[in-house]
């Protein structure tokens, strides 16, 4: 199984971390995906990212997630 995140920009489509200078890890675990991005959400979000969905193998698990606080 692996777990990763999905970045998104405002209007809810899909980035390409490349294009962002970013590289998102694949996990083994849901636990690892979400520490990970607990260290990274604000990096991402400076970089443009809105919103992420984490995902297990290709699949939604949950999101679309706003970074933003409001």
């Amino acid at each position: 199984m692996s777990w990763t995140w999905q970045l998104e920009d405002p209007s809810g489509a899909p980035i390409d971390p490349a294009t962002l200078g970013v590289e998102v890890p694949e996990c083994d675990n849901q636990g690892d995906a979400e520490s990970w991005l607990g260290e990274s959400w604000r990096d991402l979000l400076e970089r443009g990212v809105a919103t992420v969905t984490l995902q297990e193998d290709g699949e939604r698990v949950y999101g679309p997630m706003g970074l933003a606080a409001n």
